[in-house]
């Protein structure tokens, strides 16, 4: 029996999911495996909640198989609780490990630490997922299968001019702070275009900003952790909140990311929102949402190792794709208000 938290949390994911599978057509996967990394993380678990949409209505289910790398939140076993659904928990930086995996028609490899805290904490690792991994998924894949490599706009860091097209490439040098996390995501690109060179369908999506419902308790991530905070009675930026961010809430990301899994055909593709704010704006937001005060540091202060702005030329995808209508910011934070709140009453 859930209590009513845990029911909140479910039927969050199970209605954005919806909205998801009416967006994009998935006919193509029922019947075949597939084969999802970081599967208990934002972007897995909004997968593997459109794949069991999908078996609910199938006659032959997509058989999945979850990487997770620790033990996943209650609400989880609740949510994907059904036979074709097998989650299998290790390092994937073990060689063994993921030597030993299920083959698949399809391969998300979406397995990587996205809060910058997180990977700048263990940089060799955060190498290791986007390459070494890469590398051996890749061999995990089918005969005519696709793979998705999960990459980031991180990769652009260092120009000035957005918004950022696919064509380039950022200007950090590898004694960046984020190296580890700006160097894998570019070699992991790299390794998914050898691959294409051999005729594997592998294509790689520059994430930016994907937030929403399904994150765990306590994310570093700006958004996150601000509504965290504003659930504790206010909200403190450690500096000025100048610099400029583009959101994309997990319904918008996750329909263009099967998108390009299943008929992309470009190696690489940005995916991102239309949600433009700076820090202290969006700060300001989720404060009135909440109705708690936004306080502000009295010395200037600015975090320098993060890009001062991330906007991407989203133009590939909404052309080739015909996206149109993104879900508000205020519709999102909405939804992923209401998510947190249940999340740390659960």
């Amino acid at each position: 029996m859930h209590n009513s938290a845990e029911n909140t949390l479910i039927s969050i994911i199970a209605a954005d999911a919806r909205e998801i599978v009416k967006r994009v057509n998935l006919s193509e996967l029922p019947g075949k495996s597939i084969l999802i990394t970081g599967a208990s993380g934002l972007l897995g678990v909004y997968f593997l909640a459109c794949l069991k949409e999908i078996n609910l209505e199938a006659k032959e289910p997509v058989n999945v198989n979850a990487v997770i790398h620790s033990k996943p939140p209650s609400y989880f076993n609740a949510l994907f609780g059904q036979t074709n659904f097998r989650f299998i928990q290790g390092d994937l930086t073990n060689t063994d490990f993921v030597n030993n995996l299920p083959q698949g028609d399809y391969i998300i490899h979406a397995a990587g630490y996205g809060q910058p805290g997180r990977f700048m904490e263990n940089p060799v690792k955060t190498l290791q997922l986007n390459t070494d991994t890469t590398f051996k998924l890749l061999e995990r894949l089918n005969w005519n299968g696709k793979f998705f490599f999960v990459s980031s706009a991180e990769v652009y860091s260092g120009l000035t001019t957005s918004p950022y097209k696919e064509t380039e490439i950022g200007l950090t040098n590898t004694t960046h702070p984020r190296s580890c996390y700006i160097e894998g995501k570019r070699c992991g690109e790299a390794i998914c275009n050898a691959y294409r060179a051999r005729g594997v369908a592998a294509k790689s999506a520059r994430l930016a900003l994907a937030y929403g419902p399904g994150t765990r308790k306590h994310d570093r991530r700006v958004l996150n952790s601000f509504i965290e905070k504003g659930l504790n009675g206010s909200i403190k930026l450690i500096d000025q909140g100048k610099a400029n961010r583009t959101y994309c809430y997990i319904v918008n990301a996750i329909e263009i990311m099967w998108n390009i899994l299943l008929r992309g055909k470009e190696p690489i593709y940005n995916v991102g929102g239309n949600s433009r704010t700076t820090i202290a704006d969006l700060a300001k937001q989720i404060g009135e949402m909440l109705k708690v005060p936004v306080v502000f540091p009295t010395e200037s202060h600015e975090m320098t190792e993060a890009p001062s702005d991330v906007l991407l030329d989203m133009s590939l995808a909404e052309q080739e794709f015909k996206k149109t209508e993104y879900v508000s910011l205020s519709i999102g934070l909405g939804r992923t208000i209401e998510w947190q709140k249940a999340l740390y009453s659960s």
